[in-house]
């Protein structure tokens, strides 16, 4: 009996192992990674314009304010655009007891209630951890949080298979634990038209969302690092400095038994 039930735990454990195997994740090259990437600006406006007509009716982005569109770093678009495109949105006032179209200063819109999905502010930050335990952080540095990573892979990893679950349909999704999400493909090819004639494949709208939310989860990423970068070197040369003002204190008593 116990030798049954150990064969069958052997068994348990073998099936959650090729689950694991079967769940992976594509290892992207983005233009941010590293201790001196940048987001691409162009990029960006992509991914904006993806989430806007694709992810915005079941995503929201709650903790990003519309006016860092403009931001350096960012997306960079013109003031007057921001002000068009926040206007789109309308949000509750309760100062004039009704809903008025949003500012730049206001934030953009959270999406909630049944079949919607998950907050998008932060999905970048939270899935993070693809290059494996963080230690020292050198392969975070060099490679990446893994965030961008893994959502790129959970938008291009259906492999068309349905499966019904207590009245809801599953879909196959080869980098989501489990290998089931209920979320339905969410990109075809030239679901998006962009205006600078890039070709809108799954691929490259999965690549430039990813890379857009990215940026509204680390805003602030390119100076975070010029900031670095910046501390790194005064490091080194206050080091220095130190290193020669020590040795030329400590010289006359050093070569005592010269003299």
């Amino acid at each position: 009996m116990a030798a049954a039930e150990g064969e069958a735990e052997e068994t348990g454990a073998g099936e959650e192992a090729a689950e694991e195997e079967e769940s992976h994740i594509t290892d992207i090259s983005f233009s941010f990674e590293g201790p001196f990437g940048k987001f691409d600006q162009f990029q960006l406006q992509r991914g904006l314009q993806v989430y806007t007509e694709v992810c915005s009716a079941c995503h929201g982005l709650q903790q990003v304010p519309i006016r860092t569109l403009s931001d350096d770093g960012g997306p960079g678009l013109p003031a007057d655009q921001v002000r068009a495109y926040a206007s789109q949105m309308f949000i509750y006032d309760p100062e004039i007891d009704e809903d008025r179209p949003r500012l730049p200063t206001d934030h953009f819109p959270s999406v909630s209630g049944l079949g919607m999905g998950p907050d998008l502010s932060l999905m970048a930050k939270a899935r993070a951890g693809f290059h494996g335990p963080y230690g020292t952080g050198l392969s975070q540095l060099f490679n990446g949080m893994g965030g961008p990573e893994y959502i790129y892979s959970v938008l291009t990893e259906y492999n068309g298979e349905e499966v019904e679950q207590a009245g809801s349909i599953l879909y196959g999704n080869g980098a989501f634990e489990g290998g089931l999400i209920s979320m339905p493909p969410p990109l075809f090819d030239d679901l998006v038209t962009y205006e600078d004639g890039t070709p809108a494949t799954v691929d490259q709208m999965a690549r430039d969302v990813s890379a857009f939310l990215m940026w509204t989860a680390e805003p602030k990423m390119m100076a975070r690092k010029a900031n670095g970068f910046v501390s790194v070197i005064f490091l080194i040369a206050l080091a220095s400095l130190l290193y020669l003002t020590n040795k030329r204190l400590w010289w006359n008593v050093k070569h005592r038994d010269q003299e």
